[in-house]
């Protein structure tokens, strides 16, 4: 009443003004730069994601999806360093999740990577930037104190101790405090990331108005043992994992010796598999409540028009396929394909992106997004072209795959930091892990004197040891043609040789041109 007795006592003039500058200062105090939240799960294929219909209502259906998005290195540490800096693993030079193999965050932490990284850069540019979740593997081992906080973090949310990956009874730095959490419903770990990512979007949109934000979430599920909380236990009782044609393969004799040495999957390892897999479906509700959660406070916050959603996974999984128990960590296409969905302004409803992307593209996306310029060491390539509906005149047309050979399983550990065995690790220290390898995926371009070729799947390990498959034609990747073709037709082993050789030593522009340079 006060307001309105004021406003009928102002001249029309005046009272024009006055909602004038009320305009001009609440366009004043909105970042022109767009926010940006990240959401980073572990372990998650495309399978289980397209399972989930709030998922694809939340995010597919509203925004673009990249088809033939995959990570460089299948394995968590590689693949969130590679995000973090933008960069292959050849060049941050961690191939594993643990410090005695060259890797995990104690050697990221040692090597300086975390430096400059998407963090830095965005916080550098303006941001207020917030992590949530978990970080690298091992973390905060080796660094000066358990509440080490990276550069380039605003606000910091990450396990420093006790057991997050089943959900409960850990602990957290929280902003330079460590702050422990129980078993009760209430300490369920997605949960308590859901409820500080918000936390974070209002203070920053209540008292920083003029400030973009970025956030990187990063709940811990789907990876084993896949918690699912209270409420959603049981949901999928009796699920089992897709019977793919690759699974529990028959006929394995044109495979490499890794494969061959594993014996058909017994009906004990199969209805284990069955069983991770209904978790893994239970405990990704969780992720989905939370991408609600997001949504409905950047919408109260009045923020989701300027807001994009990334949403991802550190690398993919397989549960049974070419008889390997439920793990990562190979050049299948269950391992390396993972989702990718952006919705945001601008960003095209429906849109399906079938060009080649990596984990090393979103570092340099949510940097032009931001409006800052990446550093020239950045071996990705943004995605902004395509948000925009675009389709850019040059492309990758083949993207390289790392792996360090069975040094890079995940060993018995009693620290829960470390991330826990999967299953296909103890079967592959009983049998026999993948030997290091160099593999290349590529679009239909290579041609010989004999023909154009498909595209296809290479894998070239330290063996002497080959697989290539026409991924068009064997989506399964049930017959290795290497032997047949590459007799046939000498000139494709030498091109595929070729074309990695110029990739696996380069950086920056130079892998960029050779990636989209054929041999």
């Amino acid at each position: 009443m006060k307001r309105f007795r004021l406003f009928r006592s102002c001249s029309l003039p005046l009272f024009l003004s006055l909602v004038l500058f009320s305009l001009v200062s609440a366009a004043s105090a909105a970042p022109t730069q767009p926010n940006i939240v990240f959401i980073l799960t572990d372990d998650l294929d495309e399978g289980v994601f397209e399972k989930d219909a709030g998922l694809q209502a939340l995010l597919t259906q509203k925004g673009t999806k990249f088809n033939k998005h995959f990570v460089q290195l299948s394995l968590c540490c590689p693949s969130r360093t590679a995000t973090l800096r933008g960069q292959f693993a050849h060049n941050t030079g961690i191939y594993t999740n643990t410090p005695d193999t060259g890797g995990g965050f104690q050697t990221v932490y040692s090597k300086g990577l975390e430096n400059s990284t998407i963090g830095t850069w965005l916080q550098a540019g303006g941001y207020r930037t917030a992590f949530f979740g978990k970080y690298l593997n091992g973390y905060p081992n080796g660094a000066p104190s358990t509440t080490y906080i990276p550069p380039g973090w605003t606000r910091w949310f990450s396990p420093n101790g006790g057991n997050p990956y089943s959900e409960y009874n850990y602990s957290v730095n929280d902003n330079g405090t460590t702050v422990s959490y129980g078993s009760t419903d209430a300490d369920y770990g997605v949960d308590v990331v859901s409820k500080k990512v918000a936390t974070f979007i209002k203070n920053t949109t209540t008292n920083y108005p003029n400030k973009p934000f970025f956030a990187w979430v990063a709940p811990y599920v789907p990876h084993g043992p896949a918690t699912p909380p209270s409420r959603y236990i049981g949901k999928y009782a009796g699920a089992q994992a897709p019977r793919t044609a690759s699974f529990n393969e028959a006929d394995v004799s044109d495979k490499p010796g890794w494969i061959k040495s594993k014996a058909l999957l017994t009906a004990t390892q199969i209805a284990n598999i069955d069983d991770l897999y209904e978790k893994r479906r239970e405990s990704l509700l969780a992720v989905t409540d939370l991408v609600q959660n997001v949504i409905d406070t950047l919408t109260a916050q009045g923020v989701l028009d300027n807001t994009y959603i990334v949403f991802t996974s550190d690398n993919g999984f397989h549960q049974g396929q070419h008889r390997l128990n439920s793990g990562k960590n190979s050049a299948y296409e269950e391992d390396l394909n993972v989702p990718l969905i952006v919705r945001g302004p601008g960003v095209p409803a429906g849109q399906i992106v079938n060009q080649f992307t990596a984990n090393v593209d979103l570092a340099p996306t949510f940097a032009e997004l931001a409006g800052v310029t990446p550093p020239s060491f950045v071996d990705g390539r943004s995605l902004v072209p395509f948000l925009k509906g675009l389709t850019p005149a040059t492309w990758r047309l083949a993207l390289l795959n790392e792996h360090a050979g069975p040094s890079s399983l995940t060993l018995s550990s009693s620290d829960g930091l470390l991330e826990p065995q999967d299953p296909a690790d103890v079967q592959a220290l009983s049998t026999g892990g993948a030997p290091v390898y160099l593999g290349l995926r590529t679009k239909p371009v290579i041609t010989t004197p004999v023909k154009t070729y498909g595209p296809l799947n290479y894998v070239a390990y330290d063996t002497g040891e080959h697989e290539l498959y026409d991924v068009a034609a064997d989506p399964d990747q049930l017959g290795n043609s290497y032997n047949s073709l590459t007799t046939a037709d000498p000139a494709l082993k030498q091109k595929l040789d070729a074309w990695i050789s110029a990739i696996k030593s380069a950086s920056g522009q130079a892998l960029r041109d050779a990636e989209q340079t054929v041999p």
